[in-house]
């Protein structure tokens, strides 16, 4: 057996309709002819049939022999009009049924032909709607009441069609968001600085080991708008036409409603796409608090990141989305805008909300003033977009979300100052060196400034800033009027700081090693200060009394830590130092042994501060120096002034090598390893050789 023809490939439903379709043309043809005494009844109808069907475009009003003729004339009250009407009608009911008989298949799918004609059909079942609605006219009154219902059928069919074909259009021509293409770098890196901290010390969140970070690494230079040339487009281009031609006919239709509600949707989810793309999910105020530190971190830069790519990129091209697709009307075109938007935004708002209800912790708030300052940016932009009084609920929702990222802001800044000020850690530098909560706090204040303008602007001149700031007898108070909200917050900040190490200082036992860690944390203090903005803030003044202070520190540890020392060296009137004697024998034996003790006393004062003080640490290197300088310039030239006069008396002796131990060339090397923080006990003497 021969095998079976293959099957016809299907027709389209405009195809299978060709038979009716030239039985139309033909009776549509024989009206236009019947109107020859009205050229411009003809011309009208002639436009009306074409558009839905291109083949009655062959009928031509070249019958008519004057142009003018009957040009003032009712043609619509020409009884010839409503058999045209009608005829055309008939046919637009016939497309619009033969395209409902078949849900599977898409219009838009069709030929640029089938779909012109589809929605020319749809023009006529409007108007003929709109007309019979109106009670016709000219003696088609009942016609047109009679065919009232027919053309209500028709319209519904058609909008149902059309609602259909407008999601599948916006759906099919959606463009996807590639978030690597849109995202920017950071105007700062924000905790840069702060991400480096480690909050696992004992000062808790206030006080952990921090890498030294400049505020210009914390800036990511100047702020560049990467969105100044890029244009977002949600929806193809290709599709913006055919999505005006659907939405313009629901509107004149009287479906605006169920057009809001098909947009809005569709719009909506594909907004909900983008957002996952850009990493901003959605999460409730309780699993925000839940999320660890590290986590939530990453989360806020990526907030930060969103914000300014919805704003500038999503919002701007839903705004010109809707003005190009709705554009029949402005207030359809307005709604739709906020109503497809407004979840997008409240999604990305009730993450903010959820941050500014967290609990309080310094490590955040330099997250927090991004995020605060991110929308702040784009508040006015938004403003912009929402061009109706129907966006006036949004923006409003907005700016108390920024209100309460700025309460946060104010609160963290005031539990960071009661954490400074409540921290009383019993644990001592061993070294003296720079206490770790000192490395925190100033890196912390100069990753501040950097916000200065934001943070002037939410911080208020408060009466409890003014009575502290009031107490600093140090401050210039000239320079203190004039300082601008931040700057004073930062003052006592400093000086809750200053006082904490006061008091830490207190902790060692050894007068000589507290002088070390205040110099050395005074000195960190003053040169974060100097080396930033900071020092504009604080001035000049308070820079040279910390200066004061420093060298105060110095004169102190010399004085405790070698005033001993330097006592063995005193010439009390032992002799010349010849090995003469001109009393007697007994007498100068005794200078002798007293020569002798200082030597000994000397060495076993000076081992033991080499041995304590190789294990000190001074991290400044110019200050470890001048520290080496001054000791040197006091202790080598009185050893070397006593070992030359009372030397001898000892010199060539039996184990005189027990008492003179060091030439000034020993003491000048064993005093370069001071403050260099060794491990561990060092072999503390040369003998001389």
């Amino acid at each position: 057996m021969s095998a079976a023809p293959p099957p016809p490939p299907p027709e389209s439903p405009v195809a299978a309709a060709a038979g009716g379709g030239d039985k139309v043309l033909a009776a549509a043809q024989h009206i236009v002819k019947s109107l020859a005494t009205s050229k411009n009844a003809a011309d009208d109808m002639i436009r009306i049939l074409s558009g839905f069907d291109n083949r009655l475009s062959q009928i031509t009003s070249d019958l008519f022999p004057s142009p003018d003729l009957a040009a003032d004339s009712d043609e619509r009250g020409n009884p010839l009009w409503g058999q045209i009407s009608a005829a055309a009608f008939d046919a637009a009911e016939q497309l619009i049924q033969v395209w409902d008989g078949t849900p599977e298949a898409l219009v838009f799918e069709a030929t640029e032909d089938e779909v012109a004609e589809y929605l020319s059909a749809v023009d006529v079942a409007i108007e003929h709607l709109a007309r019979g609605s109106g009670g016709g006219a000219g003696g088609a009154g009942s016609s047109s009441s009679s065919t009232a219902g027919r053309a209500g059928v028709a319209v519904q069919l058609a909008m149902a069609r059309l609602e259909e074909e407008l999601r599948h259009l916006m759906v099919r021509h959606a463009v996807p968001l590639d978030p690597t293409g849109l995202f920017f770098s950071l105007r700062r890196l924000s905790l840069g600085s702060m991400d480096d901290l480690d909050t696992s010390s004992e000062f808790d969140a206030a006080t952990p080991h921090s890498i030294d970070v400049a505020p210009e690494t914390a800036r990511g230079g100047p702020l560049v708008n990467p969105f100044e040339d890029q244009v977002f487009d949600p929806v193809r281009p290709e599709a913006v036409d055919d999505l005006r031609a659907l939405a313009d006919r629901m509107a004149r239709a009287g479906y605006s409603r169920e057009l809001a509600d098909a947009y809005c949707g569709i719009r909506r989810d594909l907004l909900d796409e983008y957002l996952s793309a850009l990493g901003v999910e959605r999460l409730s105020i309780d699993e925000v608090q839940r999320i660890e530190w590290k986590h939530l971190n990453d989360k806020m830069k990526k907030w930060v990141q969103a914000v300014k790519t919805v704003v500038r990129v999503l919002l701007a091209g839903e705004r010109r989305l809707c003005d190009q697709v709705l554009s029949v009307s402005d207030e359809l075109r307005e709604e739709c805008f906020i109503e497809s938007t407004k979840g997008c935004i409240m999604q990305i708002l009730s993450f903010g909300d959820a941050v500014a209800v967290c609990p309080r912790s310094p490590e955040k708030l330099s997250r927090i003033l991004d995020m605060y300052e991110a929308l702040a940016e784009v508040i006015p932009e938004m403003k912009d977009l929402c061009l109706g009084s129907s966006g006036d609920g949004v923006i409003s929702d907005v700016q108390a979300n920024l209100d309460r990222l700025g309460d946060a802001i104010r609160g963290t800044l005031f539990e960071f100052g009661k954490v400074l000020q409540l921290e009383s850690s019993r644990r001592a530098m061993t070294a003296g060196e720079i206490h770790p909560m000192t490395r925190y706090v100033m890196n912390y204040l100069r990753l501040l400034v950097v916000y200065s303008d934001t943070l002037d602007a939410l911080l208020d001149d408060d009466a409890d800033d003014q009575i502290d700031l009031a107490r600093a007898e140090d401050q210039d108070q000239e320079h203190l009027e004039s300082m601008t909200p931040l700057g004073k917050r930062l003052l006592k900040l400093i000086s809750y700081l200053e006082a904490n190490l006061e008091e830490k200082s207190k902790l060692y036992e050894d007068s000589a090693l507290e002088c070390i860690f205040s110099m050395n944390n005074l000195l960190y203090i003053v040169q974060k200060v100097r080396d930033s903005e900071l020092g504009k803030i604080l001035g000049d003044h308070w820079v040279k009394r910390r200066n004061g202070k420093i060298r105060q520190y110095s004169k102190s540890y010399l004085r405790i830590s070698w005033m001993k020392v330097l006592s063995f060296l005193k010439d009390d009137g032992h002799g010349s130092g010849s090995g003469s004697s001109s009393g007697s024998g007994s007498g100068h034996s005794s200078s002798r042994m007293s020569i002798k003790e200082k030597f000994k006393n000397f060495n076993l004062a000076f081992e033991e501060i080499y041995r304590n003080q190789t294990t000190w640490k001074v991290p400044d290197p110019q200050l470890r120096e001048e520290l080496k300088i001054s000791i040197s310039e006091n202790v080598i030239p009185a050893y070397r002034a006593f070992l030359g006069r009372y030397g001898s008396q000892v010199d060539g002796g039996r184990n005189s090598g027990k008492y003179i131990k060091y030439t000034p060339e020993d003491l000048e090397s064993q005093l370069s390893d001071l403050f260099e923080g060794a491990p561990g006990p060092a072999n503390h003497s040369r003998r001389r050789t």
